[in-house]
């Protein structure tokens, strides 16, 4: 994926591409890289825990497509045809803003088991679907994967900034 810079100001670097021609420059010669996973600090947490949060928005719409699409019966019912376009509009701009941050193989991972579980759960709900306890065991198992990559999505190494002073020698 290639990451997007901006240089901002001191001559200050934060990310890890070096792919040229992906900069913008705001003043200085400092550059920060969207999409950074090297860590950064509390700013570049917070922008991971927004995309996390933006990529669980995009999993909720991506079930709202499925089942709308479920609803609309091959396109042939105009008012959930028109639900579907919506949450399919919703579900790509949100998953395209997260994988800004996040890495694509595992955001899309994430977004496809999130939609994959809501429509196997919200089926039975809406539509004459059924749960049986085989299918809930393999549900229970795309979620266990789902927490697993999520957790996997930590720094190796912890930033700069929070590593402990050296002493002077």
């Amino acid at each position: 994926m290639s990451h997007h810079t901006a240089a901002v100001g001191n001559n200050e670097t934060l990310g890890n591409d070096e792919t040229p021609g992906n900069d913008e420059t705001f003043g200085n010669n400092d550059t920060v890289r969207h999409g950074d996973t090297s860590g950064g600090g509390a700013a570049a947490r917070s922008g991971r825990a927004r995309a996390w949060l933006v990529l669980l928005l995009a999993g909720a719409f991506e079930v709202g497509y499925a089942l709308s699409v479920g609803g609309s019966h091959g396109f042939t019912v105009l008012s959930w045809s028109l639900v579907a376009v919506v949450f399919f509009l919703l579900t790509l701009f949100s998953l395209s803003l997260a994988l800004r941050t996040l890495d694509v193989g595992l955001g899309y991972a994430v977004w496809a088991g999130i939609g994959a579980v809501g429509a196997a759960l919200l089926g039975p709900v809406f539509f004459d679907e059924t749960l049986t306890p085989v299918k809930a065991l393999w549900l229970t198992v795309i979620i266990a994967g789902v927490v697993w990559l999520k957790l996997s999505d930590r720094p190796q190494h912890p930033p700069a900034d929070e590593l402990p002073a050296r002493p002077d020698r």
